[in-house]
Protein backbone atom coordinates (compact mmCIF):
# COMPACT_ATOMS: atom_id res chain seq x y z
CA UNK A 1 0.00 0.00 0.00
CA UNK A 2 1.66 3.55 -1.17
CA UNK A 3 1.64 5.96 1.05
CA UNK A 4 -1.26 8.58 0.18
CA UNK A 5 -3.56 5.42 0.42
CA UNK A 6 -2.60 4.65 3.92
CA UNK A 7 -3.30 8.71 4.64
CA UNK A 8 -6.38 8.08 2.77
CA UNK A 9 -7.97 4.99 5.42
CA UNK A 10 -6.40 5.88 8.26
CA UNK A 11 -7.82 9.53 7.86
CA UNK A 12 -11.40 7.73 7.11
CA UNK A 13 -11.27 6.03 10.02
CA UNK A 14 -10.18 8.76 12.24
CA UNK A 15 -12.51 11.53 10.64
CA UNK A 16 -15.23 9.07 10.86
CA UNK A 17 -14.39 8.47 15.39
CA UNK A 18 -14.08 12.82 15.20
CA UNK A 19 -17.82 12.57 13.65
CA UNK A 20 -19.24 10.98 15.90
CA UNK A 21 -17.36 12.01 18.93
CA UNK A 22 -18.79 15.44 18.32
CA UNK A 23 -22.37 14.54 18.06
CA UNK A 24 -22.00 12.89 21.90
CA UNK A 25 -23.80 14.93 24.45
CA UNK A 26 -25.44 17.36 22.11
CA UNK A 27 -29.45 17.70 21.85
CA UNK A 28 -29.78 15.97 18.34
CA UNK A 29 -26.81 13.53 19.01
CA UNK A 30 -26.12 10.54 20.53
CA UNK A 31 -25.91 9.93 24.20
CA UNK A 32 -28.18 12.81 24.53
CA UNK A 33 -30.39 12.95 27.73
CA UNK A 34 -32.07 15.53 29.06
CA UNK A 35 -31.04 14.91 32.26
CA UNK A 36 -27.70 15.86 32.20
CA UNK A 37 -27.13 18.71 33.78
CA UNK A 38 -26.33 21.53 31.58
CA UNK A 39 -23.07 22.47 33.16
CA UNK A 40 -21.93 18.68 32.77
CA UNK A 41 -22.05 18.55 29.32
CA UNK A 42 -18.87 21.13 28.41
CA UNK A 43 -16.26 19.27 30.35
CA UNK A 44 -17.61 16.11 28.67
CA UNK A 45 -17.04 17.86 25.33
CA UNK A 46 -13.83 19.08 26.36
CA UNK A 47 -12.25 15.84 27.36
CA UNK A 48 -13.27 14.07 24.77
CA UNK A 49 -12.88 16.56 21.80
CA UNK A 50 -8.96 17.88 22.66
CA UNK A 51 -7.47 16.04 19.85
CA UNK A 52 -5.03 12.87 19.58
CA UNK A 53 -4.10 10.07 17.98
CA UNK A 54 -7.46 8.19 18.20
CA UNK A 55 -4.90 5.16 17.85
CA UNK A 56 -7.68 2.91 19.73
CA UNK A 57 -10.64 3.58 18.08
CA UNK A 58 -9.12 4.04 14.80
CA UNK A 59 -7.58 0.05 15.31
CA UNK A 60 -10.94 -1.04 16.43
CA UNK A 61 -12.27 0.19 13.24
CA UNK A 62 -9.30 -1.72 11.19
CA UNK A 63 -9.65 -5.13 13.19
CA UNK A 64 -13.55 -5.45 11.95
CA UNK A 65 -12.36 -4.47 8.46
CA UNK A 66 -10.05 -6.61 8.72
CA UNK A 67 -12.03 -9.91 9.26
CA UNK A 68 -14.69 -8.43 7.47
CA UNK A 69 -14.47 -6.25 4.68
CA UNK A 70 -16.65 -3.29 6.46
CA UNK A 71 -15.89 -1.61 9.53
CA UNK A 72 -19.33 0.09 10.70
CA UNK A 73 -20.32 -2.63 12.92
CA UNK A 74 -17.47 -1.57 15.13
CA UNK A 75 -18.07 2.09 15.43
CA UNK A 76 -19.76 1.73 18.44
CA UNK A 77 -17.01 0.08 20.15
CA UNK A 78 -14.36 2.60 18.72
CA UNK A 79 -16.50 5.29 20.29
CA UNK A 80 -16.68 3.55 23.58
CA UNK A 81 -13.23 2.71 23.40
CA UNK A 82 -12.36 6.39 23.17
CA UNK A 83 -14.68 7.36 25.75
CA UNK A 84 -12.60 5.00 28.22
CA UNK A 85 -9.17 5.80 27.39
CA UNK A 86 -10.34 9.61 27.69
CA UNK A 87 -11.76 9.13 31.46
CA UNK A 88 -8.40 7.18 32.34
CA UNK A 89 -6.58 10.66 30.79
CA UNK A 90 -8.77 12.99 33.11
CA UNK A 91 -7.96 11.01 36.14
CA UNK A 92 -4.60 10.20 35.81
CA UNK A 93 -4.07 14.11 35.06
CA UNK A 94 -5.46 14.77 38.62
CA UNK A 95 -3.22 16.14 41.31
CA UNK A 96 -3.73 12.84 43.15
CA UNK A 97 -1.89 10.96 40.18
CA UNK A 98 0.38 12.79 37.62
CA UNK A 99 -1.07 16.30 38.72
CA UNK A 100 -0.73 17.70 35.23
CA UNK A 101 -1.92 20.74 34.10
CA UNK A 102 -1.84 20.63 29.80
CA UNK A 103 -2.54 18.20 27.90
CA UNK A 104 -2.21 18.23 24.07
CA UNK A 105 -1.14 22.18 24.67
CA UNK A 106 -4.49 22.82 27.05
CA UNK A 107 -5.19 23.43 30.25
CA UNK A 108 -6.43 19.77 31.51
CA UNK A 109 -9.81 18.96 32.93
CA UNK A 110 -8.93 19.87 36.48
CA UNK A 111 -7.19 23.22 35.74
CA UNK A 112 -10.19 24.24 33.62
CA UNK A 113 -13.05 23.22 35.76
CA UNK A 114 -11.99 22.06 39.29
CA UNK A 115 -10.83 18.49 41.30
CA UNK A 116 -13.57 17.43 41.68
CA UNK A 117 -15.35 17.76 38.36
CA UNK A 118 -12.59 16.16 36.83
CA UNK A 119 -13.43 12.94 38.86
CA UNK A 120 -17.01 13.35 37.88
CA UNK A 121 -16.41 13.67 34.36
CA UNK A 122 -14.00 10.80 34.10
CA UNK A 123 -16.53 8.76 35.91
CA UNK A 124 -19.85 9.95 33.61
CA UNK A 125 -17.18 8.96 30.48
CA UNK A 126 -16.54 5.72 31.94
CA UNK A 127 -20.34 5.19 32.71
CA UNK A 128 -21.08 6.70 29.05
CA UNK A 129 -18.57 4.25 27.25
CA UNK A 130 -20.50 0.72 28.59
CA UNK A 131 -23.98 2.88 27.59
CA UNK A 132 -22.26 3.57 23.86
CA UNK A 133 -20.88 0.18 23.85
CA UNK A 134 -24.53 -1.56 24.21
CA UNK A 135 -25.53 0.19 21.32
CA UNK A 136 -23.30 -2.06 18.59
CA UNK A 137 -25.33 -3.68 16.15
CA UNK A 138 -24.54 -6.95 16.69
CA UNK A 139 -26.20 -10.31 18.65
CA UNK A 140 -26.85 -10.45 21.90
CA UNK A 141 -24.46 -12.73 22.60
CA UNK A 142 -21.87 -10.72 20.58
CA UNK A 143 -22.97 -7.88 22.67
CA UNK A 144 -22.07 -9.95 25.83
CA UNK A 145 -18.74 -11.32 24.74
CA UNK A 146 -18.28 -7.25 23.72
CA UNK A 147 -19.04 -6.62 27.23
CA UNK A 148 -16.89 -8.72 28.72
CA UNK A 149 -13.88 -7.37 26.98
CA UNK A 150 -14.25 -4.03 27.65
CA UNK A 151 -14.79 -4.96 31.83
CA UNK A 152 -11.77 -6.55 31.95
CA UNK A 153 -9.32 -4.02 30.51
CA UNK A 154 -11.40 -1.60 32.39
CA UNK A 155 -11.66 -2.62 35.53
CA UNK A 156 -8.20 -3.85 38.36
CA UNK A 157 -7.59 -6.85 36.14
CA UNK A 158 -6.72 -4.05 33.56
CA UNK A 159 -5.79 -0.17 33.04
CA UNK A 160 -6.87 -0.10 36.63
CA UNK A 161 -4.06 -2.86 37.83
CA UNK A 162 -1.69 -1.13 35.79
CA UNK A 163 -1.98 2.20 37.32
CA UNK A 164 -1.96 1.07 40.59
CA UNK A 165 1.39 -0.62 39.89
CA UNK A 166 2.32 2.48 38.19
CA UNK A 167 1.46 4.76 40.91
CA UNK A 168 0.88 2.67 44.13
CA UNK A 169 3.28 0.71 44.66
CA UNK A 170 6.71 1.30 46.41
CA UNK A 171 8.53 -1.66 45.66
CA UNK A 172 11.81 -1.78 43.60
CA UNK A 173 11.23 -1.37 40.06
CA UNK A 174 11.54 -4.86 38.16
CA UNK A 175 11.98 -6.29 34.35
CA UNK A 176 8.37 -8.74 35.74
CA UNK A 177 6.69 -5.45 37.26
CA UNK A 178 7.63 -3.12 34.21
CA UNK A 179 5.91 -5.91 31.93
CA UNK A 180 3.08 -5.73 33.71
CA UNK A 181 2.29 -2.20 33.93
CA UNK A 182 3.56 -1.89 29.90
CA UNK A 183 0.54 -4.43 29.28
CA UNK A 184 -2.08 -3.51 31.70
CA UNK A 185 -1.76 0.17 31.48
CA UNK A 186 -1.00 0.78 28.10
CA UNK A 187 -1.89 -2.76 26.38
CA UNK A 188 -5.13 -3.48 27.81
CA UNK A 189 -7.05 -1.12 25.79
CA UNK A 190 -5.26 -1.25 22.51
CA UNK A 191 -5.50 -5.15 22.83
CA UNK A 192 -9.76 -4.03 23.96
CA UNK A 193 -10.17 -2.32 21.05
CA UNK A 194 -8.62 -4.74 18.64
CA UNK A 195 -10.34 -7.71 20.06
CA UNK A 196 -13.50 -6.15 19.68
CA UNK A 197 -13.79 -4.91 16.36
CA UNK A 198 -12.83 -8.43 15.68
CA UNK A 199 -15.96 -9.61 17.74
CA UNK A 200 -17.94 -6.96 15.98
CA UNK A 201 -16.70 -8.32 12.24
CA UNK A 202 -17.74 -11.64 13.23
CA UNK A 203 -13.71 -13.02 12.97
CA UNK A 204 -12.63 -15.77 14.49
CA UNK A 205 -11.33 -17.16 18.05
CA UNK A 206 -8.12 -17.50 15.96
CA UNK A 207 -8.04 -14.31 14.24
CA UNK A 208 -8.91 -12.77 17.76
CA UNK A 209 -5.86 -14.45 19.48
CA UNK A 210 -3.56 -13.41 16.69
CA UNK A 211 -5.13 -9.41 17.25
CA UNK A 212 -4.95 -9.39 20.81
CA UNK A 213 -1.06 -10.66 20.73
CA UNK A 214 -0.25 -7.87 18.04
CA UNK A 215 -2.10 -5.53 20.56
CA UNK A 216 0.16 -6.35 23.25
CA UNK A 217 3.32 -5.96 21.30
CA UNK A 218 1.80 -2.57 20.19
CA UNK A 219 1.30 -1.49 23.64
CA UNK A 220 4.70 -2.35 25.21
CA UNK A 221 6.50 -0.77 22.08
CA UNK A 222 4.37 2.16 22.12
CA UNK A 223 5.45 2.88 25.60
CA UNK A 224 8.94 2.08 25.75
CA UNK A 225 9.31 4.78 22.78
CA UNK A 226 7.42 7.31 25.24
CA UNK A 227 10.06 6.70 27.57
CA UNK A 228 12.94 7.16 25.33
CA UNK A 229 10.93 10.23 23.79
CA UNK A 230 10.67 11.66 27.66
CA UNK A 231 14.21 10.80 28.55
CA UNK A 232 15.24 14.15 28.53
CA UNK A 233 12.27 15.87 30.33
CA UNK A 234 13.10 17.20 33.77
CA UNK A 235 9.59 16.72 34.87
CA UNK A 236 9.06 13.11 33.82
CA UNK A 237 12.76 11.88 35.74
CA UNK A 238 9.98 10.58 38.76
CA UNK A 239 8.31 8.94 36.55
CA UNK A 240 8.91 4.90 36.11
CA UNK A 241 10.73 4.16 32.89
CA UNK A 242 12.56 1.59 31.36
CA UNK A 243 15.49 3.48 31.30
CA UNK A 244 15.50 2.86 34.87
CA UNK A 245 16.59 -1.11 33.87
CA UNK A 246 18.66 -0.49 30.39
CA UNK A 247 19.85 1.74 28.40
CA UNK A 248 18.51 3.44 25.32
CA UNK A 249 19.71 1.47 22.63
CA UNK A 250 19.10 -2.06 24.28
CA UNK A 251 15.41 -0.20 25.14
CA UNK A 252 15.02 1.13 20.98
CA UNK A 253 16.40 -2.80 20.18
CA UNK A 254 13.70 -4.11 22.46
CA UNK A 255 10.96 -2.11 21.22
CA UNK A 256 11.95 -3.09 17.58
CA UNK A 257 11.70 -6.33 18.64
CA UNK A 258 8.79 -6.33 20.06
CA UNK A 259 7.01 -4.39 16.93
CA UNK A 260 8.60 -7.46 15.21
CA UNK A 261 6.71 -10.04 17.56
CA UNK A 262 3.67 -8.38 17.02
CA UNK A 263 3.60 -7.97 12.81
CA UNK A 264 4.32 -12.00 13.31
CA UNK A 265 0.91 -12.00 14.69
CA UNK A 266 -0.66 -9.81 12.23
CA UNK A 267 0.48 -11.86 9.62
CA UNK A 268 -1.26 -14.88 10.77
CA UNK A 269 -4.46 -13.33 9.85
CA UNK A 270 -5.27 -13.60 6.23
CA UNK A 271 -7.41 -10.42 4.65
CA UNK A 272 -9.68 -11.80 1.88
CA UNK A 273 -10.37 -8.88 -0.24
CA UNK A 274 -9.06 -5.60 -1.03
CA UNK A 275 -11.21 -3.93 1.49
CA UNK A 276 -9.39 -6.45 3.74
CA UNK A 277 -5.98 -6.06 3.00
CA UNK A 278 -6.09 -2.17 3.01
CA UNK A 279 -7.25 -2.34 7.23
CA UNK A 280 -4.44 -5.18 7.47
CA UNK A 281 -1.97 -2.88 5.61
CA UNK A 282 -2.67 -0.05 7.99
CA UNK A 283 -2.49 -2.14 10.91
CA UNK A 284 1.04 -2.94 10.29
CA UNK A 285 1.98 0.51 9.16
CA UNK A 286 0.85 1.76 13.19
CA UNK A 287 3.16 -0.71 14.13
CA UNK A 288 5.87 0.26 12.32
CA UNK A 289 5.27 4.05 12.68
CA UNK A 290 6.06 3.67 16.32
CA UNK A 291 9.79 2.98 16.07
CA UNK A 292 10.08 5.82 13.64
CA UNK A 293 8.94 8.26 16.34
CA UNK A 294 12.62 8.17 17.94
CA UNK A 295 14.10 7.96 14.26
Amino acid sequence: MVMHDFVEIAGGFRSRVEEALKKLFTPAGILTDADIPAPLVEPLRYALLGGGKRLRPVCCLAACATVSGRSDMALPAALAIEMLHNYTLVHDDLPCMDNDLLRRGQPTVHAKYGYGEAVLVGDALQAAAFEMLFRSPVSPERICRLANVFARAAGPAGVVGGQWEDCCVTASLSKERLDYIYAHKTGDLICAALDMGVLAGGGSDAEADAFHRYGLALGTAFQIIDDLLDADDPAKAEEISILRLMGKDEALALAKQTTDDGLRALDEVRPAGSEQEAAHALLRHLAISQISRTL
